[in-house]
C-alpha cells in the first residue's frame, strides 16, 4: 500500500489530518503533505479512511 497525494487538487479541508495526523499533515498553505507513504497496521486503516473522506479526491491508494 502506498499513499499518493495530488497537491494540485487538494483544497485544504484537513479531513486527512483530522483522521490520521501520523500519516498526513498540511503545509503553511493548508495543502496535504504525506508523512508516511507506506503506513502499516492501525495507521493504514486510518489512512484508508482519510482517502475515502477526502472531498477533492486528492488522495489515493496504490497497491
Amino acid at each position: 500500500m502506498k499513499i499518493v497525494a495530488d497537491r494540485d487538487v487538494c483544497i485544504g479541508a484537513g479531513l486527512c489530518v483530522g483522521t490520521s495526523d501520523t500519516v498526513f499533515d498540511q503545509d503553511d498553505d493548508g495543502i496535504v503533505v504525506v508523512l508516511v507513504e507506506d503506513p502499516e497496521g492501525a495507521d493504514a486503516d486510518l489512512a484508508r479512511e482519510a482517502v475515502s473522506l477526502c472531498p477533492s479526491s486528492a488522495l489515493r491508494i496504490v497497491d
